[in-house]
């Protein structure tokens, strides 16, 4: 009982961390950039509401709106340009040969698509299955079914979904579930936490 304990504590804690974590970061780097944007345009900024001549109380309001404009239309040209076909394979290498190699970036970036929706899923729906073929259930992501009724499942682990395992299993071991992908994978990526829903969404499409 207290090992069990002890477990899902660490468990739920570590699953919070890798959830809160990248918005930390993600503010963390907005702040710094925000800092540093400031003061590349502060000459700008200064020219432009002396120019207009707003209230004084209203000066650094009207500076912070513009440094947000200028990162705003930063991140709209830098999104243009990787749209075309030369900005998407400079990204990708710099992506291979630089980010990629970071700690920790494949699942941050995998965590904040997840969680703003930017990421399609190739899921198409979830479910609890027996791999076991006994009472134990985890948590799988349905990709294929075959006319021989076999189901090929995803099962990720967390509190990274990138990776995981391939089953092919009989349907009579797959169970799905009424919970969105979305959901399903913020469950992985909080190493279980959350994961009522699961069991509740196998209830009720029983």
């Amino acid at each position: 009982m207290l090992t069990r304990t002890k477990n899902f504590f660490r468990t739920t804690l570590l699953g919070g961390v890798i959830v809160i974590l990248p918005a930390i970061i993600l503010s963390l780097a907005f702040k710094w950039l925000f800092g540093k944007v400031g003061d590349g345009i502060k000459p700008l900024t200064n020219l432009v509401v002396s120019w207009i001549n707003f209230p004084e109380q209203y000066e650094d309001l009207i500076a912070m709106m513009i440094v947000l404009s200028v990162i705003i239309l930063s991140f709209f040209a830098v999104g243009l340009f990787v749209k075309t076909r030369i900005g998407r394979w400079i990204y990708d290498g710099f992506e291979r040969s630089l980010l990629s190699k970071a700690p920790g970036y494949k699942m941050i970036k995998e965590t904040v698509n997840q969680f703003l929706g930017m990421k399609t899923s190739p899921f198409s729906s979830v479910a609890l299955v027996q791999i076991f073929e006994n009472d134990t259930q985890v948590t799988a992501f349905i990709t294929d079914r075959h006319d021989n009724d076999t189901i090929t499942v995803f099962v990720p682990t967390g509190p990274n979904p990138t990776s995981g395992f391939i089953y092919h299993l009989d349907q009579k071991y797959v169970h799905p579930v009424n919970v969105s992908v979305e959901d399903a994978m913020r469950s992985v990526i909080s190493c279980g936490a959350g994961s009522d829903a699961l069991i509740k969404g196998l209830e009720t499409h029983v």
